[in-house]
């Protein structure tokens, strides 16, 4: 339905891009004063503000959407997605398996990336790490050798994945995680 037919409103949709445009249109301002932490806290404070059942529809709208966050990538997503599946499943004990050649496309893509948000060139320098399941290996340096899925994980900052690797350079990259 058109403007002109609705009385000239816009459609609800366009409300909510416009409210999304007004965020990003001063983001730069939130970037400069806090940067991504404070961007990522200002908008926080903002969806708490909401109420509850705002907050649940937005949601329930954009559940089922396969369009990326601005600027996510879809190596990103596959990034997002193996790596946060972990971060669920690792604490509460259970096993969710990773799909080595997806695992290897993701782990490529951190390697590549430069600086934020891994700087696992920096990071890691030093260091060869090698998949055992997977034909993958990158840097140059002390051997660290595991299941693709574990390298990913020590890639992105995350301990869990140290149990599942070894090799001379285990300790040196133990060291570079928090």
């Amino acid at each position: 339905m058109d403007r002109a037919r609705r009385g000239g409103a816009p459609h609800p949709a366009a409300a909510r891009g416009a409210r999304r445009l007004g965020e990003l249109a001063r983001a730069p301002r939130l970037l400069t004063s806090g940067g991504l932490d404070g961007l990522t806290r200002e908008l926080a404070r903002r969806h708490a503000a909401a109420p509850t059942g705002e907050l649940v529809a937005r949601i329930r709208a954009t559940a089922g959407s396969r369009r990326p966050n601005l600027g996510v990538t879809p190596r990103d997503a596959l990034i997002d997605t193996l790596v946060h599946g972990q971060d669920i499943a690792v604490p509460l004990g259970r096993r969710l398996d990773v799909p080595p050649a997806a695992a290897a496309v993701a782990a490529t893509r951190v390697w590549q990336r430069p600086g934020f948000p891994f700087h696992a060139r920096t990071r890691l320098a030093g260091l060869r790490l090698t998949a055992i399941d997977h034909p993958w290996s990158v840097g140059r340096g002390s051997d660290v050798t595991g299941p693709i899925g574990a390298l990913l994980l020590v890639l992105t900052g995350r301990r869990a994945g140290l149990r599942h690797l070894t090799g001379d350079g285990v300790a040196a990259l133990a060291r570079t995680l928090p």
